[in-house]
Protein backbone atom coordinates (compact mmCIF):
# COMPACT_ATOMS: atom_id res chain seq x y z
CA UNK A 1 0.00 0.00 0.00
CA UNK A 2 1.43 3.35 -1.05
CA UNK A 3 1.41 6.36 1.38
CA UNK A 4 0.37 9.39 0.67
CA UNK A 5 3.31 11.85 1.13
CA UNK A 6 3.48 15.24 2.28
CA UNK A 7 5.64 18.16 0.95
CA UNK A 8 6.78 20.55 3.35
CA UNK A 9 10.14 22.84 3.30
CA UNK A 10 12.12 22.80 6.50
CA UNK A 11 14.97 25.57 6.86
CA UNK A 12 14.88 25.91 3.11
CA UNK A 13 14.61 22.18 2.41
CA UNK A 14 12.07 20.80 0.23
CA UNK A 15 11.32 17.18 1.48
CA UNK A 16 8.42 15.06 0.71
CA UNK A 17 7.48 12.64 3.55
CA UNK A 18 4.67 10.58 4.82
CA UNK A 19 1.20 11.87 6.39
CA UNK A 20 1.00 12.24 9.53
CA UNK A 21 4.84 12.34 10.17
CA UNK A 22 5.85 14.90 13.22
CA UNK A 23 7.99 17.91 12.13
CA UNK A 24 11.24 16.65 14.49
CA UNK A 25 11.18 13.40 12.13
CA UNK A 26 10.46 15.06 8.94
CA UNK A 27 13.33 17.80 10.10
CA UNK A 28 15.62 14.75 9.95
CA UNK A 29 15.01 14.20 6.31
CA UNK A 30 16.03 17.68 5.92
CA UNK A 31 19.46 17.40 7.59
CA UNK A 32 18.22 19.31 10.68
CA UNK A 33 18.31 17.71 14.17
CA UNK A 34 15.67 20.02 16.44
CA UNK A 35 16.97 20.08 19.75
CA UNK A 36 14.33 18.27 22.43
CA UNK A 37 14.06 16.22 25.72
CA UNK A 38 10.68 14.83 26.17
CA UNK A 39 10.54 13.54 22.65
CA UNK A 40 11.69 10.04 21.84
CA UNK A 41 10.77 7.95 18.70
CA UNK A 42 10.10 5.05 20.97
CA UNK A 43 7.84 6.55 23.45
CA UNK A 44 4.54 8.48 23.43
CA UNK A 45 4.92 12.18 23.09
CA UNK A 46 3.85 14.20 25.80
CA UNK A 47 5.24 17.83 24.70
CA UNK A 48 6.22 18.92 28.08
CA UNK A 49 9.85 20.33 27.97
CA UNK A 50 9.15 22.96 25.29
CA UNK A 51 12.76 22.63 23.70
CA UNK A 52 11.59 22.03 20.42
CA UNK A 53 9.61 24.57 19.56
CA UNK A 54 9.53 25.73 15.60
CA UNK A 55 8.32 28.66 13.43
CA UNK A 56 5.48 27.45 11.51
CA UNK A 57 4.35 30.34 8.59
CA UNK A 58 1.38 31.55 9.13
CA UNK A 59 1.18 29.89 12.44
CA UNK A 60 -0.06 32.47 15.75
CA UNK A 61 2.82 30.96 17.77
CA UNK A 62 5.76 28.86 18.08
CA UNK A 63 5.07 25.01 17.54
CA UNK A 64 6.21 21.86 19.77
CA UNK A 65 7.56 19.83 16.80
CA UNK A 66 7.20 16.76 18.67
CA UNK A 67 3.42 16.58 18.32
CA UNK A 68 2.76 19.16 15.33
CA UNK A 69 2.40 17.12 12.18
CA UNK A 70 3.57 18.00 8.64
CA UNK A 71 0.67 19.71 6.26
CA UNK A 72 1.01 20.14 2.50
CA UNK A 73 3.23 23.29 1.85
CA UNK A 74 3.91 23.54 4.98
CA UNK A 75 7.08 26.16 5.97
CA UNK A 76 9.27 25.06 9.09
CA UNK A 77 12.43 27.48 10.22
CA UNK A 78 13.77 25.52 13.05
CA UNK A 79 16.49 27.74 13.77
CA UNK A 80 14.66 31.21 13.54
CA UNK A 81 15.98 34.04 15.66
CA UNK A 82 12.41 33.84 17.41
CA UNK A 83 12.43 29.42 18.07
CA UNK A 84 16.50 30.03 18.96
CA UNK A 85 15.36 32.38 21.59
CA UNK A 86 12.54 30.39 23.26
CA UNK A 87 15.13 27.30 23.39
CA UNK A 88 17.30 29.84 25.38
CA UNK A 89 14.64 30.11 27.94
CA UNK A 90 13.36 27.02 28.40
CA UNK A 91 17.51 25.68 29.40
CA UNK A 92 17.57 28.92 31.00
CA UNK A 93 14.50 27.96 33.57
CA UNK A 94 15.87 24.12 33.76
CA UNK A 95 19.84 25.38 34.60
CA UNK A 96 17.93 27.56 37.57
CA UNK A 97 17.18 24.35 39.50
CA UNK A 98 20.01 21.80 37.67
CA UNK A 99 23.62 21.98 39.85
CA UNK A 100 26.26 22.21 38.13
CA UNK A 101 28.32 18.93 39.29
CA UNK A 102 29.25 17.84 35.58
CA UNK A 103 32.73 16.34 36.76
CA UNK A 104 31.64 13.89 39.18
CA UNK A 105 27.96 13.11 37.42
CA UNK A 106 28.24 9.59 35.26
CA UNK A 107 26.31 11.35 31.99
CA UNK A 108 29.00 14.19 31.55
CA UNK A 109 29.96 13.63 27.87
CA UNK A 110 26.58 11.85 26.60
CA UNK A 111 24.46 14.35 28.60
CA UNK A 112 21.99 16.38 26.63
CA UNK A 113 21.58 19.13 28.70
CA UNK A 114 25.14 19.68 28.26
CA UNK A 115 25.04 19.53 24.47
CA UNK A 116 22.14 22.11 24.15
CA UNK A 117 23.94 24.64 26.32
CA UNK A 118 26.44 24.60 24.57
CA UNK A 119 24.72 24.60 21.66
CA UNK A 120 22.68 27.43 22.36
CA UNK A 121 21.94 27.97 26.02
CA UNK A 122 23.26 31.64 27.50
CA UNK A 123 26.88 32.82 28.79
CA UNK A 124 25.93 32.47 32.08
CA UNK A 125 22.99 32.41 34.31
CA UNK A 126 20.95 35.34 35.79
CA UNK A 127 20.49 33.34 39.46
CA UNK A 128 22.74 33.12 41.88
CA UNK A 129 21.03 31.03 43.72
CA UNK A 130 19.39 26.67 43.17
CA UNK A 131 15.66 26.64 44.17
CA UNK A 132 15.83 23.39 44.60
CA UNK A 133 17.30 20.67 46.83
CA UNK A 134 16.24 16.87 47.17
CA UNK A 135 18.03 14.18 48.74
CA UNK A 136 20.93 13.43 47.43
CA UNK A 137 20.09 10.01 45.45
CA UNK A 138 17.50 7.62 45.84
CA UNK A 139 17.61 3.29 45.01
CA UNK A 140 14.89 2.91 42.85
CA UNK A 141 15.84 -0.43 42.23
CA UNK A 142 18.97 -3.70 41.71
CA UNK A 143 20.29 -1.55 39.37
CA UNK A 144 18.68 2.03 39.21
CA UNK A 145 19.35 5.41 41.45
CA UNK A 146 17.58 8.58 41.38
CA UNK A 147 19.73 11.71 41.54
CA UNK A 148 16.04 14.34 42.02
CA UNK A 149 17.86 17.44 42.08
CA UNK A 150 19.57 16.38 38.17
CA UNK A 151 15.64 15.92 37.03
CA UNK A 152 14.75 17.87 34.18
CA UNK A 153 11.23 16.10 34.35
CA UNK A 154 11.26 14.93 30.48
CA UNK A 155 9.15 11.83 32.03
CA UNK A 156 10.72 9.61 29.72
CA UNK A 157 10.89 7.02 32.07
CA UNK A 158 7.55 7.50 33.43
CA UNK A 159 6.15 6.91 29.35
CA UNK A 160 8.04 3.78 29.36
CA UNK A 161 7.20 1.65 32.69
CA UNK A 162 3.67 2.70 31.49
CA UNK A 163 3.33 2.32 28.30
CA UNK A 164 5.92 0.20 27.05
CA UNK A 165 6.67 -1.74 29.83
CA UNK A 166 3.02 -2.23 31.30
CA UNK A 167 4.36 -1.81 34.88
CA UNK A 168 3.49 1.52 35.93
CA UNK A 169 6.03 1.72 39.28
CA UNK A 170 6.84 5.76 38.29
CA UNK A 171 5.39 8.93 38.67
CA UNK A 172 5.15 12.22 38.56
CA UNK A 173 5.42 13.34 42.32
CA UNK A 174 4.55 17.25 43.83
CA UNK A 175 3.65 19.94 41.21
CA UNK A 176 5.32 22.53 39.92
CA UNK A 177 9.24 23.65 41.50
CA UNK A 178 8.35 20.72 43.74
CA UNK A 179 7.87 18.53 41.01
CA UNK A 180 9.99 15.07 41.15
CA UNK A 181 10.25 11.11 40.18
CA UNK A 182 8.20 9.01 42.75
CA UNK A 183 8.09 5.56 42.91
CA UNK A 184 5.54 3.44 44.17
CA UNK A 185 6.47 2.55 48.12
CA UNK A 186 5.66 -1.02 47.88
CA UNK A 187 7.08 -1.73 44.57
CA UNK A 188 11.01 -1.72 43.10
CA UNK A 189 12.25 -1.01 40.04
CA UNK A 190 12.97 -4.73 39.13
CA UNK A 191 11.27 -4.72 35.89
CA UNK A 192 13.21 -7.41 33.44
CA UNK A 193 13.10 -4.39 30.94
CA UNK A 194 13.67 -1.34 33.83
CA UNK A 195 17.36 -0.66 32.49
CA UNK A 196 16.39 0.99 29.76
CA UNK A 197 15.59 3.96 31.91
CA UNK A 198 18.71 4.62 32.18
CA UNK A 199 19.12 4.84 28.88
CA UNK A 200 16.55 7.09 28.06
CA UNK A 201 17.29 9.42 30.13
CA UNK A 202 19.06 13.34 28.65
CA UNK A 203 20.58 14.04 31.95
CA UNK A 204 22.42 12.14 34.61
CA UNK A 205 19.19 11.75 36.62
CA UNK A 206 18.83 7.95 36.33
CA UNK A 207 21.88 6.21 36.40
CA UNK A 208 23.30 2.41 36.60
CA UNK A 209 24.64 0.83 40.12
CA UNK A 210 26.59 -1.44 37.93
CA UNK A 211 28.36 1.52 35.36
CA UNK A 212 28.65 3.77 38.28
CA UNK A 213 31.85 5.61 38.39
CA UNK A 214 33.62 3.28 35.93
CA UNK A 215 34.33 5.48 33.51
CA UNK A 216 33.77 8.73 31.62
CA UNK A 217 32.41 8.57 28.53
CA UNK A 218 35.33 10.12 26.75
CA UNK A 219 37.52 7.12 27.57
CA UNK A 220 35.24 4.50 25.91
CA UNK A 221 35.42 2.80 22.86
CA UNK A 222 32.16 1.94 21.44
CA UNK A 223 31.35 -0.70 18.75
CA UNK A 224 28.39 -1.35 17.11
CA UNK A 225 27.65 -5.60 18.08
CA UNK A 226 24.64 -8.03 18.63
CA UNK A 227 23.56 -9.27 22.09
CA UNK A 228 24.50 -12.46 22.40
CA UNK A 229 21.68 -13.53 25.47
CA UNK A 230 18.96 -14.94 22.88
CA UNK A 231 17.54 -15.27 19.82
CA UNK A 232 16.24 -12.08 19.56
CA UNK A 233 19.56 -10.65 18.22
CA UNK A 234 19.30 -7.07 20.35
CA UNK A 235 21.27 -4.76 18.74
CA UNK A 236 23.84 -2.95 20.64
CA UNK A 237 26.85 -0.84 21.81
CA UNK A 238 29.74 -3.01 23.40
CA UNK A 239 31.49 0.34 25.67
CA UNK A 240 35.30 -0.85 26.03
CA UNK A 241 37.95 1.20 28.51
CA UNK A 242 41.82 -0.08 28.24
CA UNK A 243 40.56 -3.57 26.36
CA UNK A 244 37.95 -3.99 29.02
CA UNK A 245 34.06 -4.41 28.32
CA UNK A 246 32.45 -2.29 31.04
CA UNK A 247 28.94 -1.46 29.67
CA UNK A 248 26.59 -3.49 27.23
CA UNK A 249 23.54 -0.39 25.74
CA UNK A 250 20.95 -1.14 22.98
CA UNK A 251 21.57 0.10 19.50
CA UNK A 252 18.57 1.53 17.74
CA UNK A 253 17.34 -1.25 14.80
CA UNK A 254 13.53 -0.64 14.65
CA UNK A 255 13.00 -3.79 13.22
CA UNK A 256 14.67 -6.29 15.96
CA UNK A 257 14.30 -4.14 19.61
CA UNK A 258 14.00 -0.26 18.39
CA UNK A 259 15.89 1.21 20.99
CA UNK A 260 15.90 -1.26 24.32
CA UNK A 261 17.44 -3.91 25.63
CA UNK A 262 16.40 -6.72 28.30
CA UNK A 263 18.53 -6.27 31.65
CA UNK A 264 19.61 -10.07 31.53
CA UNK A 265 21.52 -9.28 28.04
CA UNK A 266 22.85 -5.67 29.35
CA UNK A 267 24.30 -7.84 32.28
CA UNK A 268 25.62 -10.60 30.60
CA UNK A 269 29.32 -9.09 29.81
CA UNK A 270 31.45 -10.01 32.03
CA UNK A 271 32.35 -13.70 30.79
CA UNK A 272 34.06 -11.05 27.73
CA UNK A 273 36.66 -9.89 30.28
CA UNK A 274 37.67 -13.24 32.07
CA UNK A 275 41.37 -13.54 32.63
CA UNK A 276 41.55 -17.76 32.39
CA UNK A 277 42.02 -17.11 28.29
CA UNK A 278 44.07 -19.61 26.85
CA UNK A 279 46.86 -17.53 24.80
CA UNK A 280 48.65 -20.24 22.80
CA UNK A 281 48.33 -22.85 21.14
CA UNK A 282 48.65 -26.00 22.90
CA UNK A 283 49.67 -29.68 21.24
CA UNK A 284 50.71 -33.20 22.62
CA UNK A 285 53.69 -34.32 21.02
CA UNK A 286 53.92 -38.04 20.56
CA UNK A 287 55.13 -39.61 23.30
CA UNK A 288 54.62 -36.76 25.92
CA UNK A 289 52.26 -36.78 29.20
CA UNK A 290 51.33 -32.74 28.89
CA UNK A 291 50.69 -30.20 26.07
CA UNK A 292 52.95 -28.46 25.17
CA UNK A 293 52.46 -24.53 23.88
CA UNK A 294 53.68 -24.19 20.26
CA UNK A 295 53.32 -21.70 17.43
CA UNK A 296 50.80 -21.61 14.81
CA UNK A 297 52.67 -22.87 11.98
CA UNK A 298 53.03 -26.18 14.13
CA UNK A 299 49.20 -26.13 15.27
CA UNK A 300 47.69 -25.58 12.00
CA UNK A 301 50.18 -28.61 10.58
CA UNK A 302 48.82 -30.89 13.61
CA UNK A 303 44.91 -29.94 13.02
CA UNK A 304 45.29 -30.75 8.97
CA UNK A 305 47.50 -33.71 9.79
CA UNK A 306 44.57 -35.08 12.56
CA UNK A 307 41.87 -33.70 10.10
CA UNK A 308 43.40 -35.96 6.98
CA UNK A 309 43.87 -38.54 8.88
CA UNK A 310 40.31 -39.55 9.78
CA UNK A 311 38.56 -41.85 8.01
CA UNK A 312 35.36 -42.64 10.46
CA UNK A 313 32.64 -40.66 11.93
CA UNK A 314 33.43 -36.70 13.19
CA UNK A 315 31.09 -35.44 15.92
CA UNK A 316 31.16 -31.24 16.23
CA UNK A 317 29.97 -30.00 19.68
CA UNK A 318 29.99 -26.28 19.25
CA UNK A 319 28.39 -23.33 21.12
CA UNK A 320 25.31 -21.15 20.25
CA UNK A 321 27.37 -18.12 20.52
CA UNK A 322 29.86 -19.34 17.87
CA UNK A 323 29.65 -16.79 14.83
CA UNK A 324 28.13 -18.02 11.55
CA UNK A 325 31.13 -18.23 9.80
CA UNK A 326 32.90 -19.97 12.55
CA UNK A 327 30.39 -22.63 12.54
CA UNK A 328 30.28 -22.94 8.79
CA UNK A 329 33.98 -23.40 8.59
CA UNK A 330 35.03 -25.60 11.14
CA UNK A 331 32.34 -28.22 9.56
CA UNK A 332 33.70 -27.41 5.86
CA UNK A 333 36.79 -28.71 7.64
CA UNK A 334 35.28 -31.81 8.00
CA UNK A 335 33.21 -31.91 5.19
CA UNK A 336 34.86 -35.34 4.06
CA UNK A 337 33.89 -37.17 6.37
CA UNK A 338 30.66 -38.52 7.92
CA UNK A 339 29.82 -35.44 10.21
CA UNK A 340 27.15 -34.97 13.47
CA UNK A 341 27.01 -31.65 14.62
CA UNK A 342 25.10 -29.91 17.39
CA UNK A 343 25.06 -26.73 19.25
CA UNK A 344 23.88 -26.26 23.23
CA UNK A 345 21.22 -24.41 23.92
CA UNK A 346 20.36 -23.10 27.69
CA UNK A 347 16.94 -22.94 28.32
CA UNK A 348 15.34 -19.77 30.38
CA UNK A 349 12.53 -17.98 31.31
CA UNK A 350 11.03 -16.08 28.61
CA UNK A 351 10.69 -11.70 29.60
CA UNK A 352 8.38 -9.92 26.87
CA UNK A 353 8.36 -5.84 26.62
CA UNK A 354 4.47 -5.18 25.86
CA UNK A 355 4.48 -2.52 24.51
CA UNK A 356 6.94 -3.22 21.74
CA UNK A 357 5.35 -6.30 19.08
CA UNK A 358 7.75 -9.55 19.23
CA UNK A 359 10.56 -8.13 21.37
CA UNK A 360 11.23 -10.40 24.27
CA UNK A 361 13.61 -12.03 26.00
CA UNK A 362 13.52 -15.53 24.82
CA UNK A 363 13.94 -18.57 26.20
CA UNK A 364 16.47 -20.13 24.26
CA UNK A 365 19.72 -17.96 25.72
CA UNK A 366 21.67 -18.87 22.26
CA UNK A 367 22.19 -15.47 19.47
CA UNK A 368 23.05 -17.98 16.35
CA UNK A 369 20.32 -21.07 16.96
CA UNK A 370 19.01 -20.20 13.68
CA UNK A 371 22.74 -19.52 12.28
CA UNK A 372 23.37 -22.83 13.27
CA UNK A 373 20.47 -24.53 11.31
CA UNK A 374 21.26 -23.26 8.56
CA UNK A 375 24.79 -24.52 8.66
CA UNK A 376 23.63 -28.23 9.16
CA UNK A 377 23.72 -28.10 13.47
CA UNK A 378 21.43 -29.78 15.31
CA UNK A 379 20.07 -29.23 18.82
CA UNK A 380 20.32 -32.83 19.48
CA UNK A 381 22.94 -32.12 22.28
CA UNK A 382 22.86 -35.62 24.24
CA UNK A 383 22.73 -37.89 21.17
CA UNK A 384 26.06 -35.68 19.58
CA UNK A 385 27.67 -36.52 23.17
CA UNK A 386 26.39 -40.34 22.96
CA UNK A 387 27.98 -40.25 18.89
CA UNK A 388 31.34 -39.51 20.02
CA UNK A 389 31.85 -42.96 21.98
CA UNK A 390 32.07 -44.10 18.34
CA UNK A 391 33.66 -41.23 16.40
CA UNK A 392 36.98 -40.95 15.01
CA UNK A 393 37.23 -37.62 15.60
CA UNK A 394 36.00 -35.26 17.95
CA UNK A 395 35.99 -31.22 17.84
CA UNK A 396 34.46 -29.06 20.43
CA UNK A 397 33.65 -25.65 19.07
CA UNK A 398 33.80 -23.13 22.44
CA UNK A 399 30.85 -25.08 24.28
CA UNK A 400 31.14 -25.28 27.93
CA UNK A 401 30.74 -28.57 29.25
CA UNK A 402 29.46 -29.96 32.33
CA UNK A 403 31.22 -32.40 34.80
CA UNK A 404 28.89 -35.45 34.03
CA UNK A 405 29.12 -34.69 30.01
CA UNK A 406 32.86 -34.51 30.03
CA UNK A 407 32.30 -37.77 31.81
CA UNK A 408 29.90 -38.78 28.68
CA UNK A 409 32.99 -38.09 25.85
CA UNK A 410 33.79 -40.93 24.19
CA UNK A 411 37.61 -41.77 24.20
CA UNK A 412 38.31 -40.74 20.16
CA UNK A 413 41.24 -38.00 19.24
CA UNK A 414 39.74 -34.99 20.95
CA UNK A 415 40.57 -31.38 19.33
CA UNK A 416 39.05 -28.30 21.14
CA UNK A 417 39.04 -24.98 20.18
CA UNK A 418 38.18 -22.60 23.16
CA UNK A 419 38.31 -19.10 24.78
CA UNK A 420 38.81 -20.01 27.94
CA UNK A 421 40.97 -23.22 29.27
CA UNK A 422 39.81 -26.03 31.71
CA UNK A 423 41.58 -28.83 33.79
CA UNK A 424 39.63 -31.84 31.70
CA UNK A 425 41.34 -30.36 28.20
CA UNK A 426 44.49 -31.93 28.91
CA UNK A 427 43.32 -34.76 27.45
CA UNK A 428 42.86 -33.34 24.02
CA UNK A 429 45.50 -33.95 20.93
CA UNK A 430 45.09 -30.54 20.37
CA UNK A 431 44.15 -27.17 22.13
CA UNK A 432 43.81 -23.68 20.28
CA UNK A 433 42.59 -20.61 21.86
CA UNK A 434 40.02 -18.79 20.19
CA UNK A 435 38.80 -15.25 19.72
CA UNK A 436 35.41 -14.25 21.48
CA UNK A 437 32.67 -12.40 20.08
CA UNK A 438 33.73 -9.34 21.12
CA UNK A 439 37.38 -9.45 19.83
CA UNK A 440 35.90 -10.33 16.21
CA UNK A 441 34.34 -9.72 12.98
CA UNK A 442 31.59 -12.06 12.46
CA UNK A 443 27.64 -12.67 11.85
CA UNK A 444 24.67 -14.13 13.88
CA UNK A 445 21.47 -14.96 12.21
CA UNK A 446 18.11 -14.23 14.75
CA UNK A 447 14.83 -16.07 15.42
CA UNK A 448 13.51 -13.93 12.52
CA UNK A 449 15.86 -15.14 9.77
CA UNK A 450 17.35 -11.81 10.21
CA UNK A 451 21.60 -11.56 9.73
CA UNK A 452 23.15 -9.44 11.62
CA UNK A 453 27.07 -8.30 11.90
CA UNK A 454 28.67 -7.50 14.63
CA UNK A 455 32.30 -5.82 14.69
CA UNK A 456 35.10 -6.37 17.09
CA UNK A 457 35.21 -4.37 20.33
CA UNK A 458 38.52 -4.93 21.78
CA UNK A 459 41.75 -6.74 21.37
CA UNK A 460 42.11 -10.88 21.75
CA UNK A 461 44.63 -11.86 24.20
CA UNK A 462 48.00 -14.04 23.07
CA UNK A 463 47.74 -15.89 20.31
CA UNK A 464 44.22 -16.41 19.94
CA UNK A 465 42.22 -16.40 16.59
CA UNK A 466 38.71 -16.40 15.06
CA UNK A 467 37.87 -20.46 14.53
CA UNK A 468 36.89 -19.58 10.42
CA UNK A 469 40.62 -18.53 10.56
CA UNK A 470 41.75 -21.90 12.41
CA UNK A 471 39.56 -24.20 10.22
CA UNK A 472 40.63 -21.94 6.69
CA UNK A 473 44.62 -22.50 7.37
CA UNK A 474 44.34 -26.07 8.10
CA UNK A 475 42.00 -26.58 5.15
CA UNK A 476 44.42 -24.46 2.63
CA UNK A 477 47.33 -26.90 4.21
CA UNK A 478 45.37 -30.04 3.15
CA UNK A 479 44.94 -28.46 -0.68
CA UNK A 480 41.80 -26.24 -0.53
CA UNK A 481 42.05 -23.24 -2.74
CA UNK A 482 40.92 -19.51 -2.26
CA UNK A 483 39.96 -19.88 1.60
CA UNK A 484 39.32 -16.22 2.73
CA UNK A 485 41.69 -13.75 4.89
CA UNK A 486 39.10 -11.76 6.83
CA UNK A 487 35.89 -12.39 8.20
CA UNK A 488 34.13 -10.38 5.50
CA UNK A 489 35.27 -12.82 2.78
CA UNK A 490 34.69 -15.81 5.28
CA UNK A 491 31.18 -14.74 5.39
CA UNK A 492 30.90 -14.12 1.18
CA UNK A 493 31.72 -17.60 0.60
CA UNK A 494 29.25 -19.17 2.40
CA UNK A 495 27.09 -18.14 -0.46
CA UNK A 496 28.65 -20.88 -2.24
CA UNK A 497 27.13 -24.18 -0.47
CA UNK A 498 24.16 -21.92 1.07
CA UNK A 499 21.72 -20.78 -1.26
CA UNK A 500 19.99 -18.53 0.58
CA UNK A 501 22.92 -16.34 1.43
CA UNK A 502 24.17 -16.06 -2.10
CA UNK A 503 25.77 -13.00 -3.36
CA UNK A 504 25.40 -11.55 0.42
CA UNK A 505 28.46 -9.34 1.82
CA UNK A 506 29.14 -7.11 4.91
CA UNK A 507 27.91 -3.97 3.05
CA UNK A 508 24.55 -5.75 1.79
CA UNK A 509 24.33 -6.31 5.84
CA UNK A 510 25.09 -3.06 6.97
CA UNK A 511 24.42 -2.24 10.65
CA UNK A 512 20.83 -3.35 10.66
CA UNK A 513 20.82 -7.04 8.84
CA UNK A 514 18.67 -8.33 6.55
CA UNK A 515 16.39 -10.78 6.32
CA UNK A 516 16.93 -13.62 4.23
CA UNK A 517 14.34 -16.19 4.62
CA UNK A 518 11.06 -14.84 6.94
CA UNK A 519 9.97 -17.04 9.13
CA UNK A 520 6.23 -17.80 9.08
CA UNK A 521 4.18 -16.35 11.82
CA UNK A 522 3.27 -18.22 14.57
CA UNK A 523 5.93 -20.73 13.90
CA UNK A 524 7.49 -20.21 17.56
CA UNK A 525 6.09 -19.00 20.85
Amino acid sequence: MTQELVNVTIDGVPVSVPKGTPIIEAAKQAGVLVPHYCYHPSLPAPAVCRMCLVEVEKAPKLMPACVTTVAEGQVVHCNSATAKKARESVLEFLLINHPLDCPICDQAGECELQDYVFQEGRASTRYADYAKRYNPVEDFGPDVLYVANRCILCTRCVRFMEDVADAAVLNVSERGDRAFIGIDPAQRLDHPWAGNVVDLCPVGSLISKDFLHKARAWDLDKSASVCPGCTQGCNIMIDTRDEVVVRLRPRANLEVNRHFMCDVGRMDYRWMNRGDRIEAPLVREAGSPRLLAVDWDRALARLAELVKGTTGKVVLLASGRSSLEALAWVRRLVAAQSITAAIKVPIGEAAVLPGVPNLALRRERVPNLDGAKLVGYTTEWQGALDATRSSALTILLDAALEEKEVKQLGGGPLVVLSTVHEDWYDSAKLVLPLTSMAEEHGTYINRDQRVQRFTQAKAAPGMARAAWWIAAEALALNGTRGTPSSAAEAFAALGAWIPSLGGLTYADLGLTGRIIEPTPAGSRE
